[in-house]
């Protein structure tokens, strides 16, 4: 396999850099965790210049309460600590203790690879991820010997990805009218539905969506609405398409959301 997901506007994404004479600042972009077995993007707040490095730090850490509350998970085992991650020319080279090798079978390891593959390609300077062990090169990853024998990128993990992979806003968000939601997706003619119900189910959005490609591409989407609330309170930002064959809504990730009015 090769490539990667197409990268959103680089504006949208923090600096990957490791290391930096730049002053510290506080910098927010996402780490990736688990949703019903596909990544799923959450928030976190980082600070700059090692921005790589706290990302993954914090992909260790693992959900949060109100994360796992709402579905999210992690196939990263705890414990496993980071020794290092380099930047060069696009490709991170990430160094984590043998701890990640623990447990489960290959739908497992190639889950926690790709919550890590996902976490640091959110930096636009990324493109690619070697992985190393305790300082030395994996070739072959995990019990049912995945072959890492070049570096990889989100293209490698695409049949962990939803179908619609929301990448703003973010779970728990605050969001007010007009919304703006970007991301990617791989749909039949790359056409999907997005719709917002506010606190008290009311349907505040539901608005048709064509991503840059789709149909067994991946393309991406950046589409800004507006939306009418009657509550302000929690709500759901559900990203759907409708079967092309029975005409059925097919729900691919929902984003739980705070909805002001």
């Amino acid at each position: 396999m090769s490539g990667g997901t197409p990268s959103a506007p680089a504006a949208r994404k923090p600096s990957a850099a490791a290391t930096s004479h730049s002053s510290s600042r506080r910098i927010r972009t996402a780490v990736y965790f688990l949703h019903d077995g596909k990544v799923s993007a959450v928030p976190r707040t980082v600070t700059a210049p090692a921005t790589a490095t706290a990302a993954v730090r914090a992909l260790l850490s693992g959900p949060s309460r109100f994360e796992g509350h709402r579905g999210r998970t992690t196939a990263v085992p705890s414990g496993t600590e980071l020794r290092s991650v380099d930047v060069q020319g696009r490709l991170a080279t990430v160094d984590l203790s043998d701890r990640f090798l623990d447990g489960g079978g290959g739908p497992l390891m190639r889950a926690r690879l790709a919550q890590v593959v996902f976490t640091l390609t959110r930096f636009p300077t990324v493109r690619k991820v070697a992985v190393e062990i305790e300082g030395k090169p994996v070739r072959c990853f995990g019990p049912g010997g995945i072959v890492l024998d070049r570096p990889v990128g989100r293209a490698d993990f695409d049949d962990l990805s939803p179908a619609v992979l929301v990448e703003s806003p973010l779970i728990g968000d605050a969001v007010r009218t007009p919304l703006r939601v970007w991301g990617s997706a791989d749909t039949f003619e790359a056409e999907f539905r997005l719709r917002l119900t506010d606190v008290s189910g009311h349907r505040a959005a539901d608005v048709l969506v064509r991503a840059t490609s789709g149909t067994g591409t991946r393309g991406t989407f950046d589409v800004t609405f507006p939306y009418r609330a009657l509550r302000t309170g929690p709500g759901l930002l559900t990203a759907y398409f409708v079967s092309p064959e029975d005409g059925r809504p097919v729900t691919v990730d929902t984003v739980p959301l705070a909805v002001n009015r």
